[in-house]
């Protein structure tokens, strides 16, 4: 099952988060299908960034998405509806 969820960069103490699509089988750390934002909790400015156009086309395709995830998107007025994303 294909599922888009976060994937742990930065340095000790200093993360920040991809936001990729992956196969559910293999270690969040592992290689990914493709990358669909960034999220830096770290940061006051530019915390999140989404590229809209490629998580649609994921969602339509039917990739499950993970809560921490979803709650990103939804924070950003993207809706998760499979029919008209």
């Amino acid at each position: 099952m294909v599922v888009m969820r976060l994937k742990r960069m930065g340095a000790k103490k200093r993360p920040y988060y991809r936001i990729v699509v992956q196969d559910n089988r293999v270690a969040p750390s592992s290689k990914c299908i493709d990358e669909v934002g960034s999220y830096r909790p770290i940061e006051s400015e530019n915390q999140l960034t989404l590229e809209e156009d490629k998580i649609r086309e994921w969602i339509k395709k039917g990739v499950q998405v993970s809560p921490t995830v979803k709650s990103l998107i939804n924070s950003r007025g993207i809706t998760l509806d499979r029919k008209n994303p």
